[in-house]
């Protein structure tokens, strides 16, 4: 067979990086600031969580979950784009409910952002599979 792929090592990493954003314990840095530190420590976590979810995920190694290795894509495009939409409300109720004093201050923007590219990933696997842009379209035009 082919061979295995790590994941849980990655996750685990990335897990680490991420919840040291929630205590001050990162050094000042080069920069002389220590929550710009923190910052990048988690976003080095945020990379390693995605490293890991795509191998899990896919089993093998990449970044681009392109529509080729998708098992189901004219099923999982909506799961995906639950996800983002999930996200969003994430970062609407935690402001809403003033929340957002317990979390680090860029929070929200990564929230946001994960969920604006899931949203996006999601968009264009419908516009390709089941929307405008499938084949069976292009087919039934000519």
């Amino acid at each position: 067979m082919g061979e295995d792929i790590k994941w849980l090592n990655l996750a685990l990493v990335g897990l680490i990086c991420i919840i040291q954003t929630f205590f001050d314990l990162a050094p000042e840095g080069p920069w002389d600031s220590r929550s710009f530190t923190r910052g990048v420590i988690g976003l080095i976590g945020i990379g390693c969580l995605y490293v890991s979810w795509f191998r899990f995920t896919f089993a093998k190694k990449g970044l681009i979950p392109t529509i080729k290795i998708w098992k189901r894509p004219e099923k999982s495009w909506l799961y995906v784009m639950i996800f983002g939409i999930v996200c969003y409300v994430f970062v609407i109720s935690i402001n809403h409910f003033e929340i957002d004093k317990y979390f680090p201050k860029t929070t929200g923007m990564i929230v946001m952002l994960v969920g604006s590219l899931s949203i996006l990933n999601a968009s264009y696997v419908w516009l390709v599979v089941n929307g405008p842009l499938s084949q069976s379209e292009a087919y039934e035009q000519e």
